[in-house]
């Protein structure tokens, strides 16, 4: 069987119109993740990764095993252990052993981290307010419900 050539397929217009979509999704990504990343390392001298890291870990006051930490930001325990391991030289995050499981550790903010990170959540508000700006309530509400309906569509196919 022969494959027709790329340049003689004729995508279909509903096709057309989702590689724009995602073409502009990835910019709009992109745009505001680098004014993101800009804005923490000048007002915090932080990483996003560490920032990432940090709200995890804010959300969950009694810690997590690294690797629920690394499945929940979706990379690799590598990436995430390296990034702990400054976290806790600076003061930000503690290790404790895993009650019966010395193998493991549960992580999770010290006082400190909890204080910078609450400041730094609270500025990352505003800075993503102030870069979807363009975008009213309704229409942010109605782009959430899409894009959460669209990922439990497709999530647990993998």
């Amino acid at each position: 069987m022969d494959a027709a050539p790329l340049a003689t397929v004729k995508p279909a217009a509903a096709n057309k119109e989702r590689l724009r979509l995602w073409i502009r999704l990835l910019r709009a990504q992109r745009t505001v993740e680098a004014e993101l990343r800009d804005r923490l390392k000048r007002r915090f001298e932080t990483t996003l990764p560490r920032f990432d890291v940090m709200s995890a870990l804010y959300r969950r006051p009694e810690g997590m095993l690294m690797s629920d930490l690394s499945r929940f930001l979706l990379v690799s325990n590598g990436n995430v252990t390296g990034i702990v391991d400054r976290l806790v030289a600076d003061g930000f995050v503690m290790r404790a052993a895993r009650e019966g499981d010395r193998r493991t550790s549960i992580v999770s903010l010290t006082p400190r981290g909890r204080e910078l990170f609450a400041a730094m959540a609270e500025e990352h508000e505003v800075w993503v307010a102030e870069l979807l700006a363009g975008v009213s309530e309704s229409e942010a509400r109605a782009l959430s419900a899409t894009l959460k309906s669209f990922r439990s569509n497709w999530e647990g196919e993998a």
